[in-house]
């Protein structure tokens, strides 16, 4: 059995074999390297090396029987269910043949850098990112990884992150059987973006599905904080024809405030290999990228998407030591450039005293009981049709994401979680809006208008639209 695979080695006909994740980082690396896209190497472990791992002690018919009768819209019962199943993972060591795999592949990558190579472990479903299917963030990803023994823990954690709540309740949504849906542990080179800076760019604009440009979130440190949606990135669109034409092509910059970045721990284990710190005043009112960082992160971009033939979601990093721009991953984009001709307006007939305003997505109109959540314990409070308020949301919050009319977080940028699951749930959010979750009532009737251009706003009362 091949238990690992080289990116090199991988291309877009083995997303069986290492899932979408991997097999578009082997695509990049055989095909674009030469254009000058430069994707950081590693290696995948392989969809029959998870199975394997789950013949042991009956492993996969206990996962089965547990997930048979499981109502994931029960949320407690939800929770009980994967946190026992990833405890009998966790308790299941790896084949012996993958461990050995692994470590000898690691060996010999910090053999060839002549270093202890810091890693990024993540996942890769073999039915994810696909154009019909985003799966963005179901299961974990694990920073800075350090040692042979540190890379064998971060990858069976990967495997277990398959059976989050989360990851379940989007398979049994979106109609994915359990026992068909492999898991494949990405492990990467690290890209030092914690001393630089890292960030989420789409070849089309997220709002109103416009394919001339690219647009551009960046932020300092690691990117799972523009993913997260913890800071308030920078925001940059640079129009295609124009730089295809050999000419200075950034349409529009605007400054996010930037407040905190992810950067390396001193340990360099799965559950604590990263931290949070926060960003020195200065930085904050400087773009964490200049114009000729832009246009070469577009043209990556616009290579990538010819390649591929269709808009993408990149997420991109600029390397603090070398300081080179790097592409840490690329997948189909899945909501806009499926929206097909039609459109569907919106258009608010009253307006009244505004509770909070931030980053418009979407361009509906949705309204009802607020509810302002602070954790996930309070999750069971949210009623369908309530207007969700929170600081951020992660994947975690996707079960009663689906419940509410909308979704109004303090943090977060066009690019970050909340945003990109409202837009494929089709309900209206307001990002990035300060202090919605001290200034809207729980329990107040609200309006949530992205109705008018690119500012969102949260109204008091139930107000009349069309």
């Amino acid at each position: 059995m091949d238990y690992i695979a080289r990116f090199e080695d991988l291309s877009m006909h083995d997303v069986d074999k290492v899932g979408g994740k991997n097999a578009s980082l082997g695509e990049m690396i055989a095909n674009l390297t030469d254009k000058g896209v430069r994707v950081p190497g590693g290696f995948a472990t392989t969809a029959d090396a998870f199975r394997e791992y789950l013949s042991h002690s009956g492993l996969a018919e206990r996962i089965a029987d547990k997930l048979k009768h499981l109502n994931t819209d029960d949320v407690t019962a939800l929770a009980a269910a994967g946190r026992e199943i990833r405890g009998w993972m966790m308790a299941t060591p790896l084949p012996a043949g993958l461990e050995t795999a692994i470590r000898h592949e690691h060996r010999l990558m910090c053999a060839e850098a002549e270093s202890d190579l810091q890693f990024a472990v993540r996942s890769s479903a073999t039915a994810e990112d696909l154009p019909d299917a985003s799966f963005a963030g179901q299961q974990e990803t694990f920073l800075n990884i350090q040692g042979a023994d540190n890379l064998i823990d971060a990858v069976k954690r990967c495997f277990a992150s398959l059976y989050n709540d989360r990851a379940i309740a989007y398979r049994v949504h979106n109609g994915f059987e359990h026992e068909v849906v492999a898991l494949s542990a990405g492990i990467q080179r690290m890209v030092r973006s914690d001393m630089g800076a890292a960030g989420v760019m789409f070849t089309l604009d997220t709002e109103s599905g416009f394919r001339d440009v690219v647009f551009i979130n960046a932020a300092y440190g690691l990117g799972e904080t523009v993913v997260q949606g913890s800071v308030n990135p920078d925001e940059y669109y640079v129009h295609k024809p124009t730089l295809k034409a050999g000419k200075r092509a950034v349409v529009r910059k605007k400054l996010g405030d930037k407040a905190t970045r992810m950067v390396f721990a001193s340990e360099a284990i799965a559950e604590r290999s990263t931290r949070v710190e926060d960003v020195p005043p200065a930085l904050r009112h400087r773009f964490a990228i200049d114009d000729e960082e832009l246009l070469e992160l577009s043209r990556y971009a616009m290579t990538i998407e010819a390649h591929y033939g269709r808009p993408m979601d990149i997420e991109w990093g600029r390397d603090g030591l070398d300081g080179k721009l790097y592409i840490l991953q690329a997948r189909p984009e899945t909501v806009k450039s499926r929206s097909g001709q039609v459109q569907v307006r919106f258009k608010m007939l009253e307006k009244g005293p505004v509770l909070a305003q931030g980053r418009a997505i979407g361009s509906k109109v949705g309204q009802g009981r607020a509810r302002v959540i602070k954790s996930l314990d309070q999750m069971s409070l949210v009623q369908p049709g309530d207007v969700l308020i929170a600081d951020m949301t992660d994947p975690d919050w996707e079960p009663v994401m689906k419940k509410a009319a909308a979704i109004v977080t303090d943090r977060g940028g066009r690019t970050c979680h909340a945003a990109i699951i409202a837009r494929e749930l089709g309900v209206p959010a307001v990002v990035g809006a300060g202090n919605a979750t001290t200034s809207v009532p729980d329990g107040a009737e609200v309006t949530v208008s992205c109705a008018e251009g690119e500012d969102g706003y949260v109204y008091q009362g139930l107000l009349k639209y069309e």
